[in-house]
């Protein structure tokens, strides 16, 4: 009745303020009037195409109505259940739920913000590593075993890849496969490494890489598996070449 303005001017004003303070409510009522519009459209369309003879035509437009009017009625029983109790449990249950979200959001932004801002592991999908073709001898003889400087314009797209606004300090734009491990100067080699990282830094990286060259240019290590495990999750690599679960303080 709230819907096609039977009711008493007293009860609908009772049926517009219970509305205002009321969401949820208001969803179901713009949910019942999209279904009546929705009835609508089709009954105009059905009176389009419907052929003209009058008995099958008469008969189609009655079972409509029909259909119609029981989907109203079910309406308006739904909008009169509603007591004065009931609609004051919507509310405090529509708060909880609310503050229940709000409570939610922040715990869950507390746990992972420092991780979104710490970037420990690359994402393979940016910084799936890329080498250049050297073997073991070519590495091995290289004199210069540092990393080179990455491009100002190559750092930029690198953080916008991240989607990563770089602050002054913040990240290092770091080679994956170290050069002096045949890694190649390529975007797909390079990643934006967390300089507030006090656990698995560009220090124990750097370790690792070192580690890892003398054991290729010793023989004990095939450079092509080197390349991949530190590009697979330098911090297994580190865990399993160190046999430790912790970074060491002066690895060996």
């Amino acid at each position: 009745m709230a819907l096609d303005g039977e009711l008493p001017a007293r009860e609908a004003s009772r049926v517009e303020s219970h509305l205002a303070t009321c969401w949820a409510c208001r969803v179901r009522k713009e949910d019942l009037e999209s279904a009546i519009r929705e009835f609508i459209g089709l009954h105009r369309s059905f009176d389009r195409q419907i052929p003209p003879p009058d008995g099958p035509r008469a008969l189609l437009k009655a079972q409509i109505s029909q259909l119609s009017e029981a989907h109203r009625v079910s309406g308006m029983r739904w909008l009169r259940s509603f007591s004065p109790r009931f609609s004051w449990t919507v509310v405090a249950a529509g708060l909880m739920l609310a503050a229940a979200t709000g409570m939610l959001f922040h715990s869950l932004s507390a746990r992972y913000a420092p991780r979104l801002v710490a970037v420990t592991v690359p994402n393979p999908e940016f910084t799936p590593g890329a080498t250049v073709l050297l073997g073991q001898r070519e590495v091995c003889t290289e004199t210069s075993v540092k990393n080179k400087a990455v491009p100002a314009a190559l750092q930029k797209k690198v953080f916008d890849e991240y989607g990563i606004r770089a602050e002054p300090g913040a990240y290092e734009v770091d080679y994956l496969i170290t050069p002096a491990l045949g890694g190649a100067d390529d975007i797909h080699n390079l990643w934006p490494q967390s300089s507030r990282a006090t656990l698995w830094n560009a220090q124990v990286k750097d370790a690792l890489e070192d580690h890892l060259r003398y054991l290729v240019c010793d023989g004990r290590l095939d450079l092509g598996t080197a390349q991949h495990e530190i590009a697979e999750n330098w911090i297994e690599a580190y865990k399993k070449y160190f046999q430790t679960d912790r970074p060491l303080i002066s690895p060996r």
